[in-house]
C-alpha cells in the first residue's frame, strides 16, 4: 500500500484522508457524507478525484483498508477507455464513424446487420445485446470468444432503429473492428497511446504484480425498501434485459462475482472488466481534455464523440438513455450542472468518469461496495455539483 497519506481530516466525525485546493472544502464535506452514510454500512469506502483546468483539486479517499493507491473493479466505466480507442482511430483516419461495420468485419453483416454504421453500433443500437444461448464465464471475460458469437447472432430488433444498453458485449464489439482494421486489440492500444504514457492507474488486463492493490467489490447491501422491490420483480431470465445482462446462460451471471474475477481482470474486458483507481479514472479524462498534457483527442474528435446519438427509451433498461458515440451524454437529466458534450461512463458497482471541455473538469469516483440497482452511486450527483460549484466560483 502507498505511504501516500496526505491530510487526515474528521468532518463531522467521519475520517477523510487526502487534500483539496483552496476553495474545494465543500467537496470533502459532501464526500464525508457519502463515507458515514448509514445505509451504506461500516465497511463503505470510496474514492474521489477532479482536475480542473488541469490541476488536481480533489484528492480523496476514506473508508476501511482503502488507500490513495487502491485499485477496485471500475465495470462499465471501462467502457470509456474502448471508446477512446476507437476515438484515436478515427482521429487517425483508420477508422470512419459512418462506414458499415461489415466493411471491416464482412462476418458481422450476417442477419441483416450489414447496414449497421460503426457510429450506429456505438451509440448501442446495433440489436445484438446477448446470444441466445448466453455465455460461459469463460467466454464472457474473452472478448474475441463475443465477437465470434455475435457475428452469426441475429438481431433482437431492427440494427439502427432502436436504443438498448449493450452492457457486456460493447466493448468486444467494436474492439473487432479495431483488430481488423489495425491488427491490434484495443487493449493494446490503450496500453501504449494512453495508460504508460499517462501514467494512468487504470487497467484493460491487471498485471498480476499489482493484484495486491486490488479491493474486490463488496456484494450489494439493499435496505429494506430495495430488498422489498427486487423480491417484488424478479424479471425474465429470457427477456431483453436478461439476455443483456446474461442472465439466460446456463449459469447466470453474477455481475459481483465477475467483476471479481481473475479471468475477467487478467483480460482487461472491454466493456466491464477496467480495474483502476479515481485517480487513473479522472487522469484518462484530464488527457483527454488535455490540460496540462498533451491531449489525446482533437476539440472536433472530442465534440463528435460527444454530441448526442441516441436518446429514447432503452429497451433493456426501459429508462430513457441518452449516448454520444459510445460514451454516455451525461449532462442530460441527473446532471444539469455539466456542459453540453461532456463524455463519460459509469460503471455498475457504482463508478463514475468524465471529461467536461466546456468546464474543463475530469473526474473519477470509486467505491467498494455494489449499488443498489447498479449504474453511477446516487452520491455522484452531490459530488459532482460541489466540484463544479467550486469550480465556477
Amino acid at each position: 500500500m502507498s505511504a501516500d497519506i496526505g491530510e487526515l481530516v474528521r468532518v463531522s466525525g467521519i475520517e477523510v484522508k487526502g487534500t483539496v485546493a483552496a476553495g474545494y472544502e465543500d467537496v470533502r464535506e459532501e464526500f464525508a457524507a457519502v463515507l458515514g452514510n448509514p445505509d451504506e454500512g461500516p465497511d463503505h469506502s470510496a474514492q474521489l478525484a477532479a482536475y480542473v483546468r488541469g490541476e488536481l483539486v480533489v484528492d480523496l479517499w476514506g473508508g476501511p483498508v482503502m488507500e490513495a493507491d487502491s485499485l477496485t473493479p471500475v465495470y462499465s466505466s471501462t467502457k470509456g477507455a474502448a471508446y477512446l480507442v476507437v476515438a484515436l482511430l478515427v482521429q487517425d483516419g483508420l477508422l470512419d464513424l459512418d462506414r458499415t461495420v461489415a466493411s471491416y468485419w464482412p462476418e458481422f453483416g450476417a442477419h441483416g446487420k450489414d447496414r449497421l454504421t460503426l457510429r450506429d453500433l456505438l451509440a448501442h443500437r446495433a440489436g445484438v445485446v446477448g446470444a441466445d444461448a448466453g455465455f460461459t464465464a469463460e467466454e464472457l471475460a474473452d472478448d474475441r470468444i463475443i465477437a465470434e458469437r455475435l457475428a452469426g447472432q441475429a438481431p433482437y430488433w431492427t440494427p439502427g432503429t432502436q436504443v438498448g444498453y449493450h452492457a457486456y458485449v460493447i466493448g468486444a464489439l467494436a474492439g473487432e473492428v479495431v483488430r481488423r482494421v489495425s491488427g491490434r486489440t484495443i487493449q493494446e492500444i490503450y496500453e501504449e497511446r494512453v495508460r504508460v504514457p499517462y501514467g494512468l492507474d487504470f487497467y484493460l488486463g491487471l498485471p498480476d504484480a499489482e493484484i495486491p492493490r486490488v479491493l474486490d467489490t463488496l456484494p450489494m447491501a439493499p435496505t429494506p425498501a430495495q430488498q422489498a422491490e427486487i423480491t417484488a420483480n424478479p424479471g425474465s431470465a429470457h427477456s431483453l434485459t436478461g439476455i443483456a445482462f446474461n442472465l439466460n446462460a446456463e449459469k447466470p451471471t453474477d455481475i459481483v462475482e465477475a467483476g471479481n474475477s481473475y479471468a475477467l481482470r487478467a483480460n482487461g474486458q472491454t466493456s466491464f472488466g477496467g480495474v483502476g483507481s479515481a485517480r487513473g479514472l479522472a487522469g484518462m479524462y484530464r488527457a483527454i481534455l488535455g490540460d496540462g498534457v498533451e491531449p489525446l483527442l482533437t476539440p472536433a474528435t472530442l465534440a463528435d464523440f460527444g454530441r448526442i446519438h441516441s436518446d429514447g427509451v432503452d429497451l433493456v433498461g426501459g429508462e430513457r438513455s441518452v449516448f454520444g458515440a459510445g460514451f454516455s451524454a451525461l449532462s442530460v437529466e441527473r446532471y444539469p450542472v455539466l456542459g453540453q458534450g461532456t463524455v463519460g461512463h459509469s460503471g455498475a458497482a457504482g463508478s463514475m468518469a468524465f471529461a467536461d471541455p466546456r468546464q474543463r473538469v475530469a473526474y473519477g469516483y470509486a467505491r467498494r461496495r455494489f449499488v443498489y440497482p447498479g449504474g453511477a452511486a446516487p452520491e455522484n450527483v452531490h459530488l459532482v455539483r460541489a466540484i463544479v460549484r467550486a469550480a465556477s466560483a
